[in-house]
């Protein structure tokens, strides 16, 4: 997408909505866990909401994504809505997948999210069968792998990388390298570069500033648009910064990473503040248009967490349903045939 602000305004308002949307999403979901409302640990995605946007920007409906652990960005920019979102962590049976998956396995596909999944890397081979499928039947949709730096060091991801590039699949492999595997930075346990382990089996390897949502999805959409043409795969390793832990638990940082550090990130690098400050300067928007909108967005995240807690938790006679195949229930984000 060309950096012509106000040629571009509605697509860029609506990436910044998008943004603010995440953050808030997770500052409220942060706070849910610290009144003990909130079953269970989630992953924050805090920083790195230039990543989702920027590449979610870039699809439609029916091109699918798998997500991490850390997954919530992925499922908002690619169509979740908040207060279902909210369900799905506090177990409530309007969730995602009935309160069942929690905060770790959300799908949607109604919107082309695959589904989360705790297996670090485990979504790599959903994601490169999902492109097989594209091509075995004629499908023109893509997919995109989201997954974290600490997942290349999986032997499934280097398995499937090297099917889709035998077999010119139409999917994109989006590592967000946030500079930690859980507690230990990834240069002390990534030997080379990750894009040369991509490049490695043939696939055309990218690198791109995370925190520069324009920069992202300027070059997801050309690589989408390649997709669709039979060029694929594609790798991209997009630098970007996580401002909480690996996750909500994770509150002693200091052994692995400074204060100092995280408050350069959040000072110099945030995606939303610097996006903002560009905003303002192309006038596309002034500093009360987007106070607005940040405004909204809050006020939308406080009233779907209201919503969610005041839902129901589902009945413990399904405690079987959705668990095997063969069951004539259908979770409520299976709407829509797809393959």
């Amino acid at each position: 997408m060309p950096r012509d602000g106000k040629a571009n305004a509605e697509a860029y308002l609506r990436m910044y909505r998008q943004m603010a949307r995440i953050r808030a999403f997770e500052d409220k979901a942060n706070q849910l866990y610290l009144n003990a409302q909130m079953p269970g640990l989630t992953h924050m995605y805090s920083g790195q909401e230039a990543v989702a946007v920027g590449i979610c920007e870039a699809l439609t409906d029916e091109d699918r994504i798998t997500s991490t652990h850390r997954g919530h960005g992925h499922c908002l920019a690619k169509g979740a809505e908040l207060k279902l979102m909210f369900c799905e962590l506090l177990g409530k049976e309007e969730g995602y997948c009935r309160g069942k998956g929690g905060s770790m396995h959300i799908a949607d596909q109604a919107h082309g999210n695959l589904g989360a999944n705790a297996i670090v890397g485990g979504s790599a081979g959903i994601a490169t069968g999902a492109a097989l499928s594209a091509k075995r039947l004629g499908r023109n949709y893509v997919t995109v792998c989201f997954f974290g730096d600490g997942a290349t060091a999986q032997g499934l991801w280097y398995e499937v990388m090297n099917m889709a590039a035998l077999w010119k699949l139409p999917v994109i492999y989006a590592c967000e390298n946030n500079g930690y595997s859980e507690y230990t930075a990834t240069e002390e346990v990534v030997a080379g570069s990750l894009t040369a382990r991509a490049e490695a089996f043939g696939i055309e390897a990218h690198q791109v500033d995370g925190q520069d949502v324009l920069a992202v999805s300027k070059l997801a959409t050309e690589l989408v648009e390649r997709c669709r043409r039979g060029e694929g795969p594609f790798f991209i390793e997009l630098e970007t910064y996580r401002y909480h832990g690996h996750h909500v638990g994770d509150i002693n940082r200091e052994y692995y990473r400074t204060k100092e550090e995280e408050a350069r990130w959040k000072a110099d690098r945030d995606p939303i503040a610097n996006f903002g400050k560009w905003l303002r300067s192309e006038g596309v928007a002034t500093e009360d248009e987007l106070a607005v909108i940040d405004s909204e967005i809050r006020d939308e995240a406080a009233a779907a967490v209201e919503y969610a807690l005041a839902a129901p938790y589902p009945d413990a006679v399904e405690v079987d349903m959705h668990v095997f195949k063969g069951v004539d229930h259908a979770l409520p984000y299976m709407s829509g045939e797809r393959a």
